[in-house]
């Protein structure tokens, strides 16, 4: 069956503007949230070789269990299969606890050195945050998720999102004011 030509002697459905694009396929939908994902497994993790790891066992569990997407929001289900992993190998390290590379590295360091720059800071403060309240922060505020697509990933209540997301935003205010303040010594 041919197709006939618009009125502008094109082809109907040949990609010109205003035409609707087709639609991603599968792989292409994940492939296009790698960036999103990829922060926040870093989020999580707080760590960028776990949070690769992280990152590469939610994009294999997605491709391999590609027939259980039911088509409807693919970020919010690709994001519920990282918080599923995460939390399971969380547990799993609770249940046999060992000291990574990293941390023994600073055990040796009584304090971190400071730094001036405000996005250290804030990645400092971030880091004290509990990690439901960071979850939740990370997902409303840098990926610009809805609540409701949070309370989806993160399979809690909407009230629970919010409640949690202005906890999270008091405490770094908080811990951001309270690091704000300069100690002057006085003259001798």
């Amino acid at each position: 069956m041919s197709q006939s030509p618009d009125p502008h002697g094109a082809e109907a459905g040949s990609g010109q503007e205003g035409a609707p694009a087709p639609p991603l396929s599968f792989d292409a939908e994940i492939l296009a949230l790698l960036p999103q994902l990829r922060r926040y497994s870093r989020s999580l993790t707080r760590s960028d070789a776990e949070s690769e790891d992280l990152l590469q066992d939610c994009v294999e569990k997605a491709l391999s269990h590609r027939t259980q997407w039911r088509g409807a929001n693919i970020r919010a289900w690709a994001y519920r299969i990282m918080t599923n992993l995460h939390l399971n190998a969380r547990r799993a390290v609770a249940r046999r606890p060992s000291v990574g590379i990293e941390a023994a590295e600073s055990l040796a360091e009584s304090v971190p050195p400071s730094d001036p720059l405000a996005r250290n800071r804030l990645v400092q403060a971030l880091d004290t945050l509990p990690k439901e309240a960071r979850a939740v922060l990370m997902l409303v505020a840098v990926e610009g998720h809805t609540y409701q697509e949070v309370a989806e990933i993160l399979d809690v209540p909407v009230g629970t999102v919010m409640s949690r997301l202005f906890r999270a935003r008091q405490m770094l205010r908080e811990k951001l004011a309270a690091e704000n303040v300069i100690h002057l010594r006085s003259p001798r």
